[in-house]
């Protein structure tokens, strides 16, 4: 089966995304870390050969020290690559060699066979002093994916945005009847078949909506000219469900292609509120508990007392937050847990389960998310229930408006 968003929780995905990170921000000596990244449909015996055919040309690297080091890397990707019976639906990447460990300044072995959660569109085979993750970690990214329709009075496009691949999936054309300038009952006939016609498009193009799209669609985007796109929105053809999803009715100079790309640029702010609602509107409700309701800590040593003593029903955590923590200054200690000092979010990523929380790792990109990160330190919680808040200090006597809103 292959991995996709769905299949991967969200704190599983930032856990992928910040290894492929400290892989990228990776160092080595010499030529020793190889990159080899494998499409779907490819075939494994091919890179087999391949392999053993750099293997070969390695072989008569002069620097002895170079060479020992780039054949040891080959031979760690062979082995690598004979542990995989059958590659995965998406795709695979395999990362090996020799990194400098930045803590205790030793190299570090390393060994990763990853598949993406995205079928990966390109292949690569490097040999360098770091690794080539940069493509690779794109199909990690959590990607939106948008209807667009464009519709005017000679047709219908219909088409979806995932990042920045837009896919056109159908054109309609039509032949909308012209306004007829003469009086009399003929005007009155004319008038009828057009206000008939356009009912019968407006109907095609709702019933289009509702079969070309797939459930997959976070949003939809209505434009064109006219009143179309409005009357489009208010028919009663359209599903209840997808008309729950119209992010914005949209007024573009053009039809078909054109207006498509016109569109995907005037409603580029309401794609990236949308992008991250999710992260806004759990921020939005730690906000509203502040203001009204007090069921909240913040602060790291407020956080993980409540955490302790089973308060903490949300926990909410800045993505990019690099404090560290001492285990044995909370006691934390266990099994699991390293006795030296350990990142936060590397701690509460692994042992957030053990709370019995729901984590949330929020971005600094939108509104909501800056002010979590400058104004709360980029951790906090929404409680069970509402607790003394007096007795974890000055952290909470320092909130002021500025902070909520």
């Amino acid at each position: 089966m292959a991995i996709n968003e769905s299949s991967l929780s969200d704190v599983e995905l930032w856990k992928m995304r910040k290894l492929l990170k400290s892989l990228r921000d990776a160092a080595g000596n010499g030529t020793s870390m190889i990159s080899l990244i494998i499409p779907p449909g490819d075939q494994l015996n091919r890179y087999t050969r391949m392999l053993t055919d750099e293997y070969s040309t390695a072989s008569n690297i002069k620097s002895r020290v170079n060479r020992l080091s780039v054949l040891s890397a080959i031979t760690s990707a062979q082995h690598k690559l004979k542990t995989i019976d059958k590659l995965p639906p998406n795709g695979i990447g395999i990362f090996v060699g020799l990194a400098m460990d930045k803590l205790n300044n030793k190299e570090k072995k390393i060994s990763l066979a990853l598949e993406p959660i995205k079928p990966i569109n390109y292949s690569l085979y490097l040999c360098d002093s770091k690794f080539h993750v940069e493509g690779f970690l794109s199909l990690f990214e959590q990607t939106s994916k948008y209807g667009f329709v464009i519709i005017d009075g000679h047709g219908a496009l219909f088409a979806t945005l995932s990042g920045n691949i837009k896919t056109i999936l159908y054109n309609l054309s039509v032949d909308l009847p012209k306004k007829h300038g003469r009086g009399g009952q003929s005007s009155v006939r004319f008038a009828r078949l057009r206000v008939e016609k356009r009912n019968w498009y407006i109907k095609k193009v709702a019933e289009n909506i509702n079969n070309i799209f797939e459930d997959d669609i976070d949003g939809y985007i209505f434009a064109g000219s006219a009143d179309f796109k409005t009357e489009l929105k208010n028919s009663d053809v359209l599903k209840a469900s997808i008309k729950s999803k119209v992010l914005r009715l949209i007024d573009t100079n053009y039809g078909g292609s054109n207006g498509l790309n016109q569109a995907i640029e005037l409603s580029a702010e309401v794609l990236l509120n949308n992008k991250y609602s999710k992260e806004k509107k759990i921020l939005q409700q730690f906000f509203k508990e502040i203001a009204d309701d007090g069921k909240y800590t913040f602060s790291l040593k407020s956080t993980i007392e409540n955490l302790q003593n089973g308060s903490v029903d949300i926990l909410i955590v800045d993505e990019t937050l690099e404090t560290e923590i001492d285990p044995s200054e909370y006691n934390l200690n266990d099994d699991n847990t390293p006795e030296d000092k350990i990142l936060f979010t590397d701690w509460i990523a692994e042992n957030y389960k053990s709370f019995n929380v729901t984590l949330f790792f929020v971005s600094d990109k939108s509104s909501e998310g800056m002010q979590f990160k400058e104004g709360f330190g980029g951790v906090g919680g929404i409680l069970k229930y509402k607790i003394n808040n007096d007795e974890y200090g000055s952290d909470y006597e320092e909130i002021d408006d500025d902070d909520i809103f």
